[in-house]
């Protein structure tokens, strides 16, 4: 068995700490900073410990560590960097959920010297989106454009924004005001969030689609030198975006982060009936001809082991329990720096926990 600490023991938490209790290869010790959290979720399983971590505190994480073989940290991401700090001292295996470019870059300088593997970014867009459009690319000898675009929306939607909160608050709004990184020309470049609207349309129904920092992870610095235009851009209901752009930009609410976030939790609902699309377009030369290959995949809520499960915490959870998994299995490296695109996308969707995404 493999001493597996979870840290966060929210929605995504809660279900990456159920998938690694079920399959029965962890002891699960979860951590969360509210006391109680995780002792409630520990509950319910026979190989999870649950216990009140700060996240904040070397002390309080040293802990939960001693002994683990692998964190996986479902934590707000300004936490991230402390976690990895003692993850590296502790000779533990760290991953991460973090869309933050900055945390990354940190993760990034700590797996340098490191016996044991930093993966950040293993969720879904960065993370599974990642390995898909890398899969994409495999067999084209020159690929000039490639677009990754993923949206977490609700099923049902009827405010004006038309759209309901379905993960972090924080993480929703980081990625709304941060630059987006992208290749432009086969030059890594930033651009900013919110612009570069555009619609398409999936299955019959119109989506619109425009630029938010983080979801292309590691792919960008990649791909710099070998494709000439790389993007991501998230999908949401036509409309989303004016919006967004009059509360973040005309009211100066992106200068006040706590304040966006504080009307946020106050004004939009929560939903449990969700629907993720994932969607990654190739263009390249392949056979001597100029082809396109695509991936478009939606992922809907749905009852797994007889509870009802969103569909961002069966997407975020697979992501990063797949990548956990395959790591015990001696599948991935076991040790250095791990990128979501050097995972390969047959085996990916062949783990137990992978199979969510085929």
């Amino acid at each position: 068995m493999h001493t597996l600490v979870i840290l966060g023991a929210g929605k995504i938490g809660r279900m990456v700490a159920h998938l690694m209790a079920k399959c029965g290869d962890y002891d699960v010790r979860l951590g969360d900073v509210a006391p109680g959290v995780a002792e409630a979720v520990a509950k319910r399983y026979g190989n999870v410990k649950g216990s009140a971590v700060d996240f904040a505190s070397q002390a309080s994480l040293d802990g939960v560590l001693k002994g683990a073989w692998a964190v996986i940290s479902c934590a707000p991401y300004r936490c991230n960097p402390l976690i990895a700090e003692r993850a590296k001292a502790h000779g533990v295996h760290y991953f991460d959920l973090t869309e933050d470019v900055g945390v990354t870059h940190r993760v990034k300088e700590l797996a340098k010297d490191s016996k044991t593997v930093f993966a950040p970014q293993c969720g879904l867009a960065p993370g599974f989106i990642t390995i898909v459009a890398h899969d994409l690319m495999k067999t084209m000898t020159q690929v000039h454009d490639l677009r990754l675009r993923v949206g977490a929306l609700p099923r049902y939607p009827n405010n004006r924004l038309k759209y309901n909160l379905t993960w972090s608050t924080d993480g929703l709004i980081n990625e709304y005001c941060n630059p987006c990184e992208a290749v432009e020309n086969g030059q890594l470049t930033t651009v900013p969030p919110l612009e570069q609207l555009e619609r398409m349309t999936l299955d019959g129904v119109e989506y619109e689609a425009f630029n938010t920092s983080g979801g292309l992870g590691t792919l960008a610095i990649t791909l710099k030198d070998k494709v000439r235009n790389v993007n991501y851009k998230t999908i949401r209901y036509p409309g989303h975006c004016e919006l967004m752009k009059f509360l973040l930009h005309d009211l100066g609410l992106r200068n006040d982060k706590d304040a966006i976030r504080d009307l946020f939790d106050k004004a939009i609902p929560g939903t449990a009936q969700d629907q993720i699309i994932v969607y990654a377009s190739a263009i390249g030369m392949a056979g001597g001809k100029l082809t396109e290959r695509t991936y478009a995949k939606t992922i809907y809520h749905q009852e797994i082991d007889g509870e009802q499960w969103t569909g961002i915490q069966i997407t975020t959870a697979a992501g990063i329990t797949g990548v956990v998994d395959m790591v015990r299995a001696g599948q991935l490296q076991q040790s250095g720096f791990l990128k979501m695109e050097e995972i390969d996308c047959g085996a990916f969707l062949k783990n137990r926990f992978g199979k969510y995404y085929a």
